[in-house]
C-alpha cells in the first residue's frame, strides 16, 4: 500500500466514524442543552440531573439508528476487505 492509499483509507475511516458517531453525539448535545436550560430556568443546580436523560436519549437513538449504523460499518468493512484482495 502506498502513501496515498493509506491516506485515503484513513480519511474514509475518520469519515465513517464521524458518520456513525455523529447522530448519538448530536442527540446527547441537544438533550444536555435542554436540561441545562431547564436547570437555569428552574434554578435547580444538580450536576447529576443530566446523566439519566442523556443515557435514555442516546440509548433510544442507538436502538432506532442501529440498523443504519451497522449497514454503514458493514459497507466500510466490506470495502476494506475487497481492497485487500488487490494489494500486492
Amino acid at each position: 500500500m502506498n502513501q496515498q492509499g493509506f491516506i485515503d483509507l484513513a480519511t474514509r475511516a475518520i469519515y465513517t466514524a464521524a458518520l456513525v458517531g455523529g447522530p448519538a453525539l448530536a442527540i446527547s448535545l441537544v438533550v444536555g442543552l435542554m436540561i441545562s436550560v431547564f436547570q437555569a430556568v428552574t434554578q435547580i443546580n444538580e450536576a447529576t440531573l443530566t446523566f439519566i436523560p442523556k443515557i435514555v436519549a442516546v440509548g433510544l437513538a442507538l436502538v432506532l439508528l442501529g440498523p443504519w449504523m451497522l449497514r454503514v460499518l458493514m459497507d466500510f468493512t466490506s470495502g476494506i476487505l475487497l481492497q485487500m484482495a488487490h494489494l500486492h
